[in-house]
């Protein structure tokens, strides 16, 4: 009897853990790569993609994601634990272990290492840019306040990889919309910067605020995220498929990209998250809706 009235507990506990987990990693923040992937697969083959290539595209996506957000909270422990905005985060609370970090890192690299191989060996071959991708990012901000590009083209590489793993080669049209990605990311990067200004300076910790300040950053994210426009429209000079549905949901993204720049003016914790990561995790499945739409129905 006791064993049996242990058990939920026990269960409780695991999916407890596991939901801590999550939280530590921002687990739910692999939609800002997925549906970019998903959309360069339809691009490449022109909506009919070979199943077995989709599956380990994104088991490949959500690893090389997760592995290198949970190496991000193991290696900036000390930095989350000093700044008064991060120091609620799991681990820096002691929530959340160091190893238990260690072990979710190893499963997603694992996770990373098997979907590029189950897709082709240029895939494979590319492995060590990938881990240098995901273990360096932690590091820039210790030395350069191009830090956010690096993490934009970190997770660009979802992209790019999504079109390797269908052809398996390098091509020019995968540049310019995986360029496009790359600049979304680090131009919502530098707005989510702006809260954390005067402890970057303080700590000697390199960002784009903190080298240009509030207004400068502004500018220069407002000017990539118009480079996030111009890449996403690029699939209209290299695939057939895309047509209106596309054509408005770039429309639409580029109106998102502008609210949320609108909103970071408010300035706090709050109007930041929004503009961040609230309006940013629906703009990849809209423009993924777009491209879908012009494949399927249109």
């Amino acid at each position: 009897m006791a064993s049996e009235s242990s058990s939920p507990k026990a269960s409780f506990s695991v999916f407890s853990r596991l939901g801590t987990l999550g939280d530590a990693v921002m687990i739910r923040h692999t939609v800002f790569s997925l549906p970019f992937a998903v959309a360069a697969v339809l691009l490449e083959t022109s909506g009919r993609p070979p199943l077995h290539k989709v599956f380990w595209i994104l088991v490949a996506a959500f690893g090389a994601r997760n592995a290198a957000n949970a190496l991000n909270r193991i290696i900036d422990r000390r930095i989350d634990a000093k700044n008064p905005r991060t120091a609620s985060r799991p681990l820096p609370q002691g929530r959340i272990s160091e190893l238990e970090l260690w072990l979710f890192t190893a499963a997603m690299l694992i996770m990373l290492i098997v979907g590029a191989a189950m897709l082709n060996r240029l895939c494979l071959a590319l492995l060590p840019l990938a881990g240098i991708l995901v273990f360096g990012y932690s590091y820039t901000k210790r030395w350069t306040w191009l830090c956010h590009y690096w993490l934009g083209i970190a997770c660009s590489a979802a992209t790019m990889g999504a079109f390797l793993g269908i052809s398996g080669a390098f091509h020019l049209r995968y540049f310019p919309i995986t360029a496009g990605v790359a600049l979304w990311v680090a131009g919502f990067d530098i707005l989510y910067a702006l809260q954390d200004i005067e402890f970057d300076r303080k700590e000697g910790l390199h960002s784009v605020p903190a080298r240009f300040g509030a207004k400068g950053a502004r500018a220069i994210a407002a000017l990539g995220h118009a480079g996030t426009i111009l890449g996403l429209a690029s699939i209209f000079f290299f695939w057939p498929s895309p047509g209106p549905a596309s054509a408005g949901a770039i429309a639409l993204c580029a109106i998102l990209l502008a609210g949320e720049h609108l909103v970071s003016r408010g300035g706090t914790e709050k109007h930041i998250r929004i503009a961040a990561y609230n309006i940013n995790e629906i703009l990849p499945f809209v423009f993924l809706l777009g491209v879908a739409i012009d494949m399927y129905l249109v």
